[in-house]
């Protein structure tokens, strides 16, 4: 498992902005269209056959949808669903389905997050926990920095006493290419404010979300 711990010194606009994607010149669908064609060619196939004819604009189609969050923002996606509640113990949302794309092969990476906060005066509406976690997951990622964005997006949205996030996840690259090892998965985790600080608050996370190892079965 990965750990990963960081100071909660930075505000909520830091952190947004430190998360935001760099905008890249305009490429239109047509040309993206015809990069699909040109990548079928070199593989030694006939874009124009029948069964082929209209893949490039399906695969483009897919990708689009696949890498939706690149154009998502925390404030559209939150709606104002933050609220102010006299809570203090933790919150956990479970078993929350990920499906993202490796960025070294664009292929997937299917998995469960687990993510839990202790409130210090506000709240946030449960299904925006698993929108925020599924922005981050429609990009092109790679899981351990997955992890750090949905628990800093939290850290720096609710300003809580602390944030867990652990996923657990099998990866296509090491399954269907590579190392061919089907049945491997990969577990991250970060924690922030007491789920860092507190070894039984850490603890009582873990063994809430502890599960057997065919997770995704």
């Amino acid at each position: 498992m990965t750990l990963s711990t960081r100071p909660d010194n930075n505000s909520a606009a830091q952190m947004i902005s430190s998360l935001s994607t760099q905008q890249l010149p305009t490429i239109t669908e047509a040309e993206m269209v015809q990069a699909v064609r040109t990548l079928l060619i070199g593989l030694g196939e006939n874009p124009d056959r029948e069964g082929l004819k209209d893949t490039p604009k399906r695969v483009v189609k897919a990708l689009q949808f696949l890498t939706k969050g690149y154009h998502e923002s925390l404030d559209e996606l939150l709606n104002g669903a933050v609220f102010t509640e006299d809570a203090n113990e933790m919150v956990l949302v479970r078993d929350i389905d990920l499906f993202s794309s490796c960025e070294h092969h664009i292929l997937p990476i299917i998995g469960r997050a687990h993510v839990a906060y202790i409130p210090n005066g506000k709240v946030i509406g449960l299904s925006k926990i698993a929108r925020i976690c599924e922005m981050y997951a429609r990009r092109l990622q790679v899981q351990e920095r997955l992890t750090l964005q949905i628990a800093d997006a939290l850290q720096g949205l609710l300003k809580p006493q602390g944030v867990a996030v652990v996923i657990e996840a099998t990866h296509m690259c090491m399954v269907m290419r590579g190392v061919q090892k089907p049945g491997s998965w990969t577990v991250t985790s970060a924690m922030r404010g007491v789920f860092a600080q507190d070894a039984r608050t850490r603890e009582e996370f873990m063994n809430l979300v502890r599960h057997n190892a065919h997770f995704h079965s």
